[in-house]
């Protein structure tokens, strides 16, 4: 059994407003809500500061949970909601963007479903496509073990391929994995890991989850035979997941 929360805000920089955008004839919010309605979950739940997103929320039948504005993360914010839902400390939640109206259920039900003993925090991975997405900042990259565990997570290009570089670029990606920026922790591991402060990697790579791994929390990567499609950050992502999702019915 997991929940999932879905943090939302109003004020996103590139996007105002983006949760209440209209894809179709549903709000963005929606979409996702949905989307995690349909993973199996026991409960799906809107986390949000804004009494628009919350009246939006209700419009459509979603339990909304109003939070604090001064949320860094919406890390910071779903451990809210699970302070003040009283959630067990051995329960499994899943953090799912409110931005990510084509996530997959079947990813949600995998990133829950990896939360074995001894693991704190799950996540996915799909293989890096191009060569340009292994050279891009914007996309993440995970380096993973043998067993599975994270072991770091980047913007660089890494692994470096030491023997395939030309003009100190590299030239190969194979084998290189790509974050996926779901998230499912069991409720003492996200209290413990809202409560420590930001870590020196977590501020220079502004890769919150880095901060788990420098603490010595067990991340276990789920790997994907494919990335789901992008969620909306811009204008131009939200003229994209329009026509996709329209185009389905």
């Amino acid at each position: 059994m997991f929940h999932v929360v879905i943090p939302a805000r109003y004020a996103a920089s590139r996007l105002p407003g983006k949760p209440l955008l209209r894809i179709g004839e549903k709000p963005l919010i929606q979409w996702v809500w949905e989307s995690a309605r349909a993973s199996g979950a026991a409960s799906v739940l809107v986390a949000t500061d804004d009494e628009r997103i919350r009246d939006a929320a209700a419009g459509f039948g979603a339990e909304c949970v109003m939070t604090s504005a001064r949320h860094a993360s919406g890390t910071d914010r779903i451990a809210e909601v699970v302070r003040l839902r009283g959630f067990g400390p051995d329960e499994a939640i899943v953090n799912l963007q409110g931005d990510e109206p084509l996530m997959p259920p079947s990813v949600i039900a995998q990133v829950a479903a990896a939360l074995r003993p001894g693991i704190g925090m799950t996540t996915a991975v799909a293989p890096v496509e191009s060569l340009a997405q292994f050279l891009d900042a914007n996309c993440v990259k995970a380096l993973r073990a043998r067993d599975g565990r994270a072991l770091y997570f980047s913007r660089a290009p890494v692994p470096w391929p030491r023997d395939r570089v030309a003009e100190d670029r590299p030239t190969a990606f194979a084998g290189a994995w790509r974050h996926i920026g779901i998230y499912a922790y069991r409720v003492a591991s996200l209290l413990e890991f809202a409560a420590w402060p930001p870590t020196w990697l977590e501020v220079t790579e502004k890769l919150e989850q880095l901060r788990a791994l420098e603490h010595g929390m067990r991340i276990q990567l789920v790997t994907l035979a494919e990335a789901p499609p992008a969620g909306v950050d811009t204008a131009e992502d939200l003229a994209r997941v329009r026509c996709r999702l329209e185009a389905a019915g």
